[in-house]
């Protein structure tokens, strides 16, 4: 497959067509019922996981605000969100978990909300991911529709909603943050709006280490478009944007090299420093040996399955062409980090969820399947749905892993 053939459609911004004129209220409500249809739907599954988890929460004697709003990751944010950086805790030899490996948008932003309305530090951080959710729910049906379909793009947005990992959609955590500006960044891209895709990618550069995924489409995009234009006619807003896009995850590497004493190693010191480095796989490949040979818990196997799925719809990604080149240049970065990143192997499925342009594959099949047997493809949804809802709620109430 060449590259041309992955290239997005719109290479520059495209010329404004004469539209139909002023629309009238209810051929407003029309047009955007299938966005309103999609959004509903997302809402709904994942309103449901609430409230199965506040089920299950009163019935085991737990609390739904601290599941789902001070988990784990949840509990760095937060904390840094209210006094700042500096925070390091000895875990054992050789481990040293240190504040420093949380990137500072989203504590920001719980933050600065948190002076403005009186809710506690998780329900804020809940508050952002749920708005944040949301938001992504709408750049991913946006991207949908302008690539193929508002059917499709429905069921693209469903499926992210019912990923056996979208219960981390209504935490207090930073996946919802970076999937919003990772979809409209691309959907930017798509359009030719390169200084709104470097913005953002800028944004999603500051959300989460794997950030970098967005303005790394970015770049390569506007490398293409500048390589087969033979840097002829070549808008100043292109350059404009890949200079923006990776300014907010280098900005943060090299602070905290700074802080560290080593402006360019010192960030991922302190990665290392949680046991977390790339090491091209050779992590993950023993955990998968010691599955083979010696078993686990249920999430080792899930998580082992679920990285395995989205290998094959990356590859499917590609061979389907149903992508263009900045998607699959995205989900291809979050896939490697994911695969080569040592450590936390549970979280690797949590590390994929903002790489919703692999459910293209899956979106198209299900249209299809609608089409000719609904009842079938009714049967699918509600298959995932359950298995995301029963998975969701163990993996927060009753596994005992890192998320």
């Amino acid at each position: 497959m060449t590259q041309q053939q992955l290239a997005p459609a719109p290479a520059t911004v495209p010329v404004a067509e004469p539209g139909p004129g002023p629309r009238s209220g209810p051929a407003r409500l029309r047009a955007a019922a299938p966005l309103l249809t999609a959004l509903g739907l997302f809402a709904a599954a994942r309103l449901t996981g609430v409230v199965v988890m506040a089920v299950t929460a009163s019935l085991t004697g737990k609390s739904t605000g601290v599941l789902l709003g001070r988990s784990w990751d949840s509990l760095w944010y937060l904390r840094i969100a209210a006094d700042g950086y500096g925070r390091s805790v000895p875990y054992r030899p050789g481990i040293i978990f240190n504040d420093l490996a949380f990137f500072p948008l989203y504590p920001g932003l719980v933050r600065a909300l948190g002076t403005l309305l009186p809710l506690s530090g998780g329900a804020t951080g809940m508050l952002i991911a749920w708005t944040a959710s949301l938001a992504a729910a709408a750049g991913i049906y946006a991207i949908g529709v302008r690539l193929h379909s508002r059917p499709v793009a429905v069921l693209l947005v469903l499926l992210w909603g019912l990923l056996p990992h979208s219960v981390i959609l209504t935490m207090a955590y930073t996946e919802p943050l970076l999937a919003a500006f990772a979809a409209w960044s691309l959907y930017a891209v798509l359009t030719g709006r390169w200084i709104w895709a470097g913005t953002l990618a800028s944004l999603a550069g500051i959300s989460r280490p794997n950030g970098f995924a967005v303005a790394a489409a970015v770049l390569v995009t506007a490398a293409y478009e500048v390589i087969t234009k033979r840097g002829r006619n070549v808008s100043h807003r292109l350059w404009t944007g890949a200079a923006l896009a990776p300014l907010g995850w280098t900005g943060y590497v090299l602070w905290v090299g700074f802080q560290r004493g080593d402006p360019l190693g010192g960030y991922f010191a302190v990665q290392r420093d949680w046991g977390s480095r790339f090491d091209y796989g050779v992590g993950a490949l023993r955990v998968v040996r010691h599955l083979l040979l010696k078993g686990d818990p249920l999430v080792y196997p899930m998580t082992f399955v679920l990285v395995a799925i989205a290998v094959l719809l990356f590859a499917l990604l590609i061979a389907e062409r149903t992508a263009p080149l900045p998607l699959v240049v995205y989900s291809g970065v979050l896939l490697l980090i994911a695969l080569g990143g040592s450590g936390f192997f549970p979280s690797k499925p949590r590390f994929l969820l903002p790489a919703f342009p692999l459910l293209l594959p899956l979106a198209l099949a299900l249209a299809r399947t609608a089409r000719a047997r609904p009842l079938s493809a009714l049967l699918v949804v509600g298959a995932l749905a359950g298995l995301s809802l029963t998975y969701g709620t163990y993996l927060v109430a009753f596994a005992h892993r890192p998320l």
